[in-house]
C-alpha cells in the first residue's frame, strides 16, 4: 500500500505575523519570516512512517502544493521518514477545494491505499481539504485521529470528538486526518538530512494535472486584533464582586 502525506508550508508557529503596509492590509508580509512544515501534517507524515515500519504500507510520498519555495519542506519531509517527494508548483496558493483535486488526482495516480494529512493548517485553520477530498475520491474518512491501526482491508482510527473518544473502522482506501495527540514526530537525522538534500523531487504543475484552479472566495482586508485593555488589580474579594456588579458582569 502506498500513503499519500500531504505537508504545507506555513509560518512557523513560534514566529508572529506580519501584515504589509503598502497595500491597505490585503497580505502578510512573509520576508524574511521563518517557514517551516505545517505540525499537524507533521504528526501525518509521522504517522505513515510507523505504518510503513510496521509493515502496514511500502510506500511514503510527500506531496506539497504551492510556492516552489516549497521544497525546503519537502527535505525536511523526505529526512523525516518519507520515501518519495513530489511538488505541485501552484502560485497563488489554492484553497482548500483545489487542494482537495489536486491530491486526488495524485492519489489516484500513484493508486494509494491511505491518504494522511493533518487536521488544518496552522495558516488559515480551514480543516475542510481532508473531508472534502474523501467527498470527491468518495472514499471513506476517520477526520481528528489519535490513534490509527491497519487491520487487513480496514483502518481502525480512534477520533476525537466533543463528546469523548469515537472508534471506528473505514475500508481502504481511505483519508485521515491527523490530530495533536497521534503521536509525537521524530527528530530527524543528521545523516538522513544529508541523504534528503541528495534526493531528486518530482514536480508537476496544474495544467500538467489538468487542473483549473476556482477560488471559492476572496480576501477584503486582513487587520490586527485590537489590543487589549490593561487590567486592574484590586485588593480584596469584595471589591472584585462589587466591580463585577457595577459592570453589570453578575446580579
Amino acid at each position: 500500500m502506498k500513503i499519500i502525506v500531504g505537508v504545507k508550508r506555513v509560518v512557523d508557529y513560534n514566529v508572529k505575523v506580519r501584515l504589509k503596509q503598502d497595500n491597505g492590509g490585503l497580505a502578510l508580509d512573509l520576508d524574511n519570516l521563518k517557514m517551516s512544515m505545517n505540525p499537524f501534517d507533521e504528526i501525518a507524515l509521522e504517522e505513515a512512517v510507523r505504518l510503513r515500519e510496521k509493515g502496514a504500507a511500502r510506500e511514503v510520498i510527500a506531496v506539497s502544493v504551492g510556492s516552489p519555495a516549497a521544497q525546503n519542506v519537502l527535505r525536511a519531509a523526505l529526512a523525516a521518514g518519507a520515501d518519495r517527494a513530489v511538488q505541485i508548483i501552484a502560485e497563488p496558493m489554492p484553497q482548500p477545494l483545489d487542494i482537495a483535486r489536486i491530491l486526488g488526482k495524485i492519489a489516484q495516480m500513484e493508486q494509494a491505499g491511505l491518504v494522511l494529512l493533518g487536521k488544518q493548517a496552522i495558516d488559515d485553520d480551514s480543516n475542510q481539504t481532508g473531508q472534502i477530498l474523501a467527498g470527491l475520491l468518495g472514499w471513506g474518512q476517520a477526520s481528528f485521529a489519535s490513534a490509527v491501526a491497519i487491520k487487513g482491508e480496514e483502518a481502525v482510527v480512534e477520533r476525537e470528538t466533543d463528546s469523548g473518544v469515537e472508534t471506528v473502522a473505514v475500508r481502504l482506501p481511505a483519508v485521515i486526518t491527523a490530530d495533536l495527540r497521534l503521536n509525537e514526530p521524530r527528530y530527524a537525522s543528521l545523516a538522513n538530512i544529508m541523504q534528503a538534500r541528495k534526493k531528486p523531487i518530482e514536480q508537476h504543475s496544474l495544467a500538467e494535472l489538468g487542473i483549473v484552479p476556482h477560488p471559492q472566495w476572496q480576501v477584503l482586508a486582513l487587520n490586527y486584533p485590537p489590543a487589549r485593555k490593561a487590567g486592574i488589580k484590586l485588593d480584596s474579594v469584595e471589591a472584585l464582586l462589587a466591580r463585577l456588579r457595577a459592570d453589570r458582569v453578575i446580579n
